[in-house]
């Protein structure tokens, strides 16, 4: 492939943003520093989860680094960025005490990028539930709804003057269906999964009614992990089992949030843990859906298995990036055209990207043509959707940098820019190149 070729986006909007994407707990480092309290990930790493004992106690180091990351960000041209606050580093315990010298960070981290004028996209959770927190029930309980919404409000008046992009929760599917808190993912775990889903919803809509009371023109939404999941074979078991997750993993969220109601699989489990009036607490008014998008899963039946599921091998013709994860921009450009028509709102693509295992050159330089293929191809299909009418008014890259990867610890890198763990040093991928001109391009046509 010619890597130098740009993606046609003739049908996108004269105002479509492109940016980049992180979160706080994969970036920032400094787990210990200026009063944070831990999360439940930083347990997590504790007891050993993460592949090669891998911990995100320095991870990137963010957290002194922010000037150089937003300085690449403007050697990007990226309009905006979103990234999420560290609950645990405002709020240690979670509720409470006012962590100073954490809101200050933050201060520091939205004047640089408003002084490089990249507009702030803020999310307040990206998983890192303070660990107090868990300790009094996490999700499970039901006044989390009223945790988050109090630290909704303290980010909202703290940031509320210079920020009015919020994302109230990243992925809520993911960090609920394969949340470690559950137990065994088995069938008795379904009630707890049910009540963390709707626990989760409530908190949603909490947020939202905070940040609009505090912060004047706010836009809001919430950012949903939204993915085809298909059959690994053509037996009826596997049809139901690949249905039966689609609901869970693409609707049990944006279906209360944006239609008001919970999808009928789902309905008669999620009664129990309702009260009246919660379906109006949960679908406040938002401006957008945010949406992440990599491939496309293939499912199996697995009967004693939480949901009834696993995942099977993908068909032997459909290419996947170098950790197993299919390449499918079809799939992408149907997945925009359903959410465009199921929810009617305007659509944030708020990660994609491509994970490698990104190694410099004799000459030092990281050319990841792999990575580069995989975003052309992707933003076409973005261009494809816009073409039919699908309102798509934004593209955010995951991820800025190389970060720790969850369950993968740091052997995993889908970064614009490769960091070099040893060192901290920064290094620009041909892809970083690639995607600032075609930005450039964009934004003179």
């Amino acid at each position: 492939m010619h890597t130098s070729k740009l993606p046609s986006f003739a049908s996108l909007r004269p105002d479509f943003i492109w940016g980049v994407s992180t979160s706080s707990f994969q970036i920032e480092g400094a787990t210990k520093e200026d009063g944070r309290g831990p999360s439940i990930w930083d347990t997590y790493c504790a007891n050993g989860e993460i592949a090669n004992h891998d911990t995100a106690d320095i991870a990137c180091d963010h957290y002194h680094h922010y000037r150089e990351d937003v300085g690449l960000m403007k050697n990007l041209g990226v309009q905006a960025y979103r990234f999420s606050v560290s609950w645990p580093r405002v709020l240690p315990q979670g509720r409470g005490f006012v962590n100073e010298p954490g809101l200050s960070f933050y201060d520091r981290l939205i004047d640089e990028l408003l002084s490089a004028e990249i507009e702030p996209w803020l999310c307040l959770y990206h998983w890192d539930l303070p660990q107090a927190l868990e300790d009094s029930g996490g999700w499970q309980n039901r006044e989390s709804s009223a945790w988050f919404a109090d630290y909704a409000t303290l980010v909202a008046k703290r940031f509320g003057d210079r920020v009015k992009r919020f994302a109230t929760f990243n992925e809520p599917s993911i960090f609920s269906i394969f949340s470690r808190s559950l137990g065994p993912r088995d069938r008795s775990s379904e009630e707890r999964l049910h009540r963390m889903i709707h626990h989760v919803n409530l908190a949603h809509g909490a947020a939202v009614n905070a940040l609009r009371q505090i912060v004047p023109n706010a836009s809001i939404g919430c950012i949903h992990n939204y993915q085809p999941c298909k059959p690994a074979t053509a037996t009826q078991a596997d049809i139901a089992a690949a249905e039966r997750l689609s609901v869970y993993w693409n609707k049990a969220f944006p279906d209360p949030q944006c239609r008001s109601e919970y999808p009928d699989i789902m309905r008669e489990a999620i009664e129990p843990h309702m009260q009246p009036g919660d379906l109006d607490r949960i679908s406040r008014p938002v401006d957008w859906f945010g949406l992440n998008h990599y491939s496309p899963v293939y499912v199996k039946a697995q009967p004693n298995a939480m949901l009834g599921f696993g995942f099977g091998g993908r068909p032997a013709d459909v290419p996947s990036t170098p950790i197993g994860w299919s390449i499918d921009p079809d799939a992408f450009s149907d997945t925009l055209r359903i959410v465009h028509e199921r929810y009617s709102l305007p659509i944030y693509i708020l990660e994609n990207g491509y994970g490698n295992s990104d190694k410099p050159n004799e000459a030092g330089e990281i050319v990841d043509t792999g990575r580069i293929d995989f975003l052309r191809a992707y933003i076409e299909a973005v261009n494809s959707a816009a073409s039919i009418g699908v309102d798509v008014r934004g593209y955010f890259v995951w991820s800025l940098l190389d970060n720790f990867e969850w369950e993968s610890g740091y052997g995993v890198r889908f970064g614009l820019t490769y960091v070099d763990y040893g060192t901290l040093r920064r290094v620009p991928k041909s892809s970083f190149s690639w995607y600032a001109g075609l930005i450039k391009a964009a934004r003179q046509t």
